[in-house]
C-alpha cells in the first residue's frame, strides 16, 4: 500500500519531504490519473499547498506561479488583460496545474500558431533528488546562460526533480475567433488538404483532423477582418459542401470542450507522431475518439480495450505513447508506451539529478 500524501506548503517543506523519503510520487490536480496513481512504496508528493501567482505584469508578457497553481486560475486571471497562455495547456477546467501540465508536457490545439509548452517555457525552480532548491533559466525570452533546465524538464514526468516555481512567457489572445469544421470524402483527401493548409500563407490559432475526414480549422485576428478571412478559406478549399461555421459563444463552447479530453471509460493517450504516419496508423486503429492537432503532430487518443494491445500496435508502427487517464496496470511498467526511446543520455541526467532514485 501506498504511504499517507506529505503535503508541503513551503520549498523547505517540500526539500525536506524529500530528504527523508525514499519513493515519491509529485501529485498536482490528480486529472491526469495514469501518471499520479503511485505504485506500492511510493509516498505521495501532494504539491496543492504550493500554489498562486507570484509576479504577473501584462505589460511585460511575462509570468511566474508557483508549480500547484491552477490552470484554471492563471488562465482566468490573464483573461482579464486580454492575454493567454499560448501552448493551450489541456485539463484546465477539471482541476490541472502548472507544474503538473509542464511535467507531462501537454500542449492543445492552439499550440498550433506559436508552439507547445517548451516554446514559452522561460525559468523553473525545483528540488532534486538529493533536496537541493535548483533554479534555471530566468523570467526573461533571451537567457542563454547555462544549461537549458527549463525544457529539460518539460515532459519529465517528475522523474528529475519536483517543480516548484515556473516562469511563462504569455501572448495577447486574438480580438475574434471563429471555427471551420469542414468534411470530406476520405482520410487521404483530409490530409491531403491538411498539407496544403500548412504550407499555404494562411495562418491558423488551430489545424487539427478529427478521423475519418473532418478537419477543425480556427483562426483568429480583429473582428472585422475575419469574414473575409473566412471567405478565402473556403475559397481555398474549393467550397467543399460539408462545411460548418461556429461563433461566438458556441465556438468559445466547443475548444472548451475540446481542452477537456473527455471521452468516456478505458485510456486516453498522448502520442506524438509525424504527419506522414497518420495514415499508415488510422490503417490499424479501430474505429473511436481520438484528434490529430498541430497540423497531425500529436495525437489524443482514445483506447477502450486492454492497453498491452495499443502497446504493441504503437511498437509495430515505432510510434511512443504516454498513457494520461486509465488504470495503470501492474503490467506496465510505466506510463510510458510502444517504442522505447530512452537514451544513454537521459538515463546520466537522470542519475546526476536523482541519485538515490526517489522519483523512478
Amino acid at each position: 500500500m501506498s504511504e499517507p500524501a506529505l503535503c508541503p506548503t513551503n520549498p523547505a517543506e517540500l526539500q525536506e519531504a524529500v530528504r527523508t523519503t525514499p519513493k515519491l510520487l509529485p501529485r498536482g490536480g490528480g486529472t491526469k490519473t495514469a501518471l499520479s496513481s503511485p505504485r506500492e512504496g511510493r509516498t505521495v508528493l501532494d504539491m496543492t499547498g504550493l500554489r498562486g501567482v507570484k509576479e504577473y505584469d501584462p505589460a511585460e508578457y511575462v509570468l511566474v506561479a508557483l508549480a500547484g497553481t491552477p490552470l484554471a486560475e492563471v488562465e482566468a486571471l490573464l483573461a482579464r488583460h486580454g492575454q493567454y497562455l499560448p501552448f493551450d495547456p489541456p485539463f484546465a477546467p477539471q482541476g490541472a496545474t502548472l507544474g503538473g501540465t509542464v511535467a507531462a508536457g501537454l500542449s492543445g490545439p492552439m499550440r498550433q500558431r506559436y508552439g507547445g509548452v517548451r516554446d514559452f517555457i522561460l525559468g523553473v525552480q525545483f528540488v532534486d533528488g538529493e533536496g537541493n532548491l535548483v533554479r534555471g533559466g530566468g523570467k526573461v525570452v533571451k537567457n542563454a546562460a547555462g544549461f537549458d533546465l527549463p525544457k529539460l524538464m518539460v515532459g519529465s514526468l517528475g522523474r528529475l526533480g519536483v517543480l516548484v516555481e515556473l516562469a511563462f512567457k504569455v501572448f495577447p489572445f486574438p480580438r475574434a475567433t471563429a471555427t471551420l469544421k469542414v468534411s470530406l470524402g476520405r482520410l487521404e483527401e483530409a490530409l491531403e488538404a491538411m498539407y496544403k493548409l500548412a504550407a499555404s500563407p494562411l495562418e491558423f490559432y488551430a489545424l487539427d483532423l478529427e478521423p475519418p475526414a473532418t478537419l477543425t480549422l480556427r483562426i483568429g485576428g480583429l473582428p472585422e477582418a475575419l469574414p473575409a478571412r473566412l471567405e478565402r478559406l473556403r475559397a481555398f478549399l474549393g467550397h467543399p459542401p460539408g462545411t460548418h461555421l461556429l461563433e461566438g459563444e458556441e465556438e468559445r463552447g466547443y475548444w472548451r470542450s475540446v481542452g477537456r479530453l473527455e471521452w468516456g471509460h478505458g485510456y486516453l493517450v498522448k502520442v506524438p507522431i509525424q504527419p506522414g504516419k497518420i495514415a499508415g496508423l488510422e490503417r490499424e486503429l479501430p474505429a473511436g475518439m481520438r484528434r490529430y492537432i498541430g497540423t497531425g503532430n500529436l495525437l489524443y487518443l482514445h483506447w477502450p480495450d486492454p492497453i498491452e494491445d495499443l502497446d504493441g500496435l504503437l511498437k509495430r508502427q515505432g510510434l511512443r505513447g504516454l498513457v494520461l487517464r486509465g488504470e495503470a496496470k501492474p503490467t506496465l511498467k510505466s506510463p510510458l508506451i510502444g517504442v522505447d526511446w530512452e537514451q544513454a543520455f537521459a538515463r546520466r541526467v537522470t542519475a546526476a539529478l536523482d541519485p538515490h532514485h526517489r522519483f523512478s
